[in-house]
């Protein structure tokens, strides 16, 4: 027998044990944020609110989709979204509540979305009594936090009675800085000059770009170890020689993200001072190198 409770349908037929259901939201990096629960008794649904204090949700992953089952278990049943037809579903849609549904936030591309997630299972294929809800991402630095949604269900229990839970809960979310945000206006503007020219210059941020490491790789030289700036780094190099960014410079080789002048030729990009910062590091290790200033992890 399948067994569903949706979280726009709770029956309290009686005052049952009550049971406890704790939510997480974990900043993963990069304007992610992962939202689990932990439960002391099957949860048949959740119908939750998040919200961020500044900028947008834009985008909701990893969630569970149909029923649950041996393969697959968890809550992929969206009631505020599933489109059934002829007794089928045709669409499970995704958790995220219409806009237009009572007690709905925003949705996408907005501050606050509702999202409503409930369990559909044979006997014996129930979601497990903890697991990951789903992930969203944010565009900005904000303060995420995740609520009960009283209109939409908030968080059923498989008995259809109501769950003690540790809501709303918050978490800090720090987007890393975008590579190009850490240069000089100078540097800015030949950066999108590469862009321009169809050429990704995020490379300025890898840890020893800037010492001569064209590959972002160590080499392995018989007898001495892993080099960080050895063959393949002057490679690339040589392939960018007396180069602009308009003539086919490879960024990945301009060490000083800086154009450099030559008589009667105009600026180059990838040119002697270049040469130099690699000849200064050539044959250096890993340990040997300082990180360079625009270094993200």
């Amino acid at each position: 027998m399948k067994k569903i409770v949706l979280a726009m349908a709770v029956l309290a037929l009686a005052v049952p044990a009550w049971a406890g259901v704790t939510i997480t939201a974990t900043d993963e990096g990069g304007g992610v944020v992962a939202i689990s629960y932990t439960s002391d008794a099957n949860v048949s649904a959740f119908g939750l609110d998040i919200t961020v204090s500044d900028g947008n949700i834009i985008a909701i992953s990893d969630y569970n989709v149909g029923e649950s089952n041996s393969v697959s278990k968890g809550y992929g049943i969206f009631p505020g979204g599933i489109v059934i037809v002829g007794g089928s579903v045709t669409d499970y849609n995704t958790p995220v509540a219409d806009v237009n549904a009572p007690g709905a936030l925003g949705g996408l591309g907005t501050s606050g979305i509702t999202i409503e997630m409930g369990a559909l299972y044979e006997d014996g294929n129930q979601p497990p009594l903890s697991g990951l809800l789903c992930r969203v991402t944010v565009d900005t630095d904000c303060t995420l936090t995740v609520a009960g949604n009283s209109a939409r269900g908030d968080v059923v229990l498989e008995t259809a009675g109501p769950a003690v839970t540790n809501l709303p809960v918050t978490t800090s979310v720090a987007l890393a800085p975008a590579c190009r945000d850490l240069l000089t206006p100078t540097e800015q503007a030949l950066y999108d000059r590469y862009v321009a020219a169809g050429k990704d210059p995020t490379s300025w941020c890898w840890q020893y770009q800037c010492r001569g490491d064209a590959d972002n790789a160590e080499e392995p030289l018989l007898f001495v170890g892993n080099l960080r700036v050895y063959n393949a780094d002057l490679t690339i190099l040589a392939a960018s020689w007396k180069k602009a960014p308009e003539g086919g410079a490879d960024p990945d080789a301009d060490f000083n993200h800086a154009e450099e002048p030559l008589l009667f030729v105009g600026n180059l990009s990838v040119y002697n001072a270049d040469l130099t910062i690699l000849a200064t590091s050539w044959k250096a290790t890993s340990a040997s190198l300082a990180d360079c200033p625009t270094y993200i992890p």
